[in-house]
């Protein structure tokens, strides 16, 4: 396969490339956009929909609908991905990598930013994924939990590792085996989202806080700590201060986490429960510290000296945004093509560069430190081994789980 060249980025793409760290588009990033103001994933009113879903699942359970491949002699994509997720050239008129692809291999792109939140968009294609129908996305790219259901259900296209030479080389070892997609039969990260613990130096008085007992019991934070609106990764930093696995809690784990957590509410040390919209608290000192998310304390601290991050000790939650080919979709081997093309390394550079989530890839730091030296050498963009050590997946629920544990952690935040 064609290699994607890095000589073929200018100075002047480079430059541009590093200026939209701190302007632009590139200096809001989509996760924090999605999240501002929101009270998770799955509220309570959608977990109906995401509950078996009332339809049968179009081929038995871990089985992709077969599905007729027209990409030999149709040269097109569709690519459905959320807003802000895309290296964009400074003007805003092109997506770089994308055009490099169409340029290396005749392969048009039809992208489209028309993901804005899981349950919705999942609203959208059921019916035709229901009916065994192509829903005219080839590649889609959805949350873990979502992605795991979808795989479950049979509406999505096993991979072919043939046509994902880069992608099955250089998968960082730290995405390789989920337990609802073990080996990546069926997806591949499009990038990894961390939640860590933010906090302003100056608010806690020079204070360090790196542990949610900390946030949860010490008098000096209280009514200045936050916690997030999304249940995996508020519960699932808890457990793991409690000394539970994320990715192997029982019920009485469960329930033991969201009584931690209640009893931060009641003596009010928590000071709420926030989507993104804790960058600005925490930013001003109003909230001395919070979780938080990566790729938000990347942008905070770029602006605000006193914005400081820590990785607990017991461990921290990883989540990760997924590409998948939907049942019926009928150009899998172009979509397996811009798969891989997004895990040639200066391709994963870029992209990384532009929206400073955990990179998936395996061995970009040479070529990301051709974009940015600091960028390259922050362990919240490319995790060292570690602090990789320390990730813990949230595990993969159960219908019942889902509508339980969500509707127990409804009540706990107010929502």
């Amino acid at each position: 396969m064609e290699q994607y060249e890095p000589d073929s980025l200018s100075a002047a793409q480079l430059a541009a490339i590093r200026r939209s760290m701190t302007s632009g588009r590139g200096a809001l990033s989509r996760r924090s956009m999605l999240r501002a103001g929101g009270v998770g994933a799955l509220t309570v009113g959608g977990l109906a929909s995401l509950s078996a879903c009332g339809i049968p699942p179009a081929k038995r359970e871990g089985q992709g609908a077969a599905s007729t491949d027209d990409s030999a002699k149709e040269k097109t994509v569709a690519f459905s991905n959320w807003t802000e997720y895309m290296d964009v050239s400074e003007d805003e008129k092109s997506r770089p990598t994308l055009e490099a692809f169409e340029k290396r291999t005749g392969i048009k792109v039809k992208y489209t930013e028309d993901i804005n939140d899981n349950v919705e968009f999942f609203g959208k294609i059921k019916p035709q994924l229901a009916a065994g129908q192509d829903t005219g996305r080839d590649l889609i790219c959805v949350t873990d939990w979502l992605a795991a259901r979808m795989i479950r259900l049979g509406w999505v296209q096993k991979l072919d590792p043939s046509n994902l030479p880069h992608a099955y080389t250089n998968l960082s070892a730290q995405f390789r085996n989920p337990d609802w997609d073990p080996g990546r039969a069926h997806s591949y990260p499009w990038t990894g989202i961390s939640t860590v613990i933010a906090y302003n130096v100056k608010a806690t008085g020079g204070k360090k806080v790196d542990s949610v007992t900390q946030l949860l019991d010490d008098p000096s934070l209280k009514g200045r700590v936050g916690f997030l609106t999304e249940m995996r990764d508020t519960v699932g930093m808890t457990l793991l201060d409690l000394g539970k696995d994320p990715g192997s809690f029982t019920d009485a784990d469960f329930d033991a986490a969201i009584g931690r957590l209640q009893k931060g509410v009641d003596k009010k040390q928590i000071r709420r429960f926030t989507g993104n919209d804790y960058t600005s608290d925490l930013d001003k000192g109003d909230m001395a510290a919070c979780l938080a998310w990566a790729g938000d304390v990347i942008q905070l601290q770029a602006d605000n000296p006193d914005i400081r991050y820590s990785i607990p000790a017991a461990g921290y939650i990883t989540s990760t945004d997924n590409l998948l080919v939907p049942a019926q979709s009928r150009h899998r081997t172009n979509a397996e093509k811009l798969i891989d093309h997004y895990y040639e390394l200066p391709v994963a550079a870029q992209l990384a560069a532009y929206i400073n989530y955990v990179c998936p890839v395996d061995g970009v730091k040479d070529e990301l430190t051709k974009i940015d030296p600091e960028l390259a050498d922050n362990t919240l963009i490319l995790p060292d081994k570690a602090m990789a050590k320390k990730s813990r997946a949230f595990r993969s629920l159960t219908g019942a789980e889902e509508t339980a544990y969500e509707e127990k952690f409804a009540k706990l935040i107010g929502a």
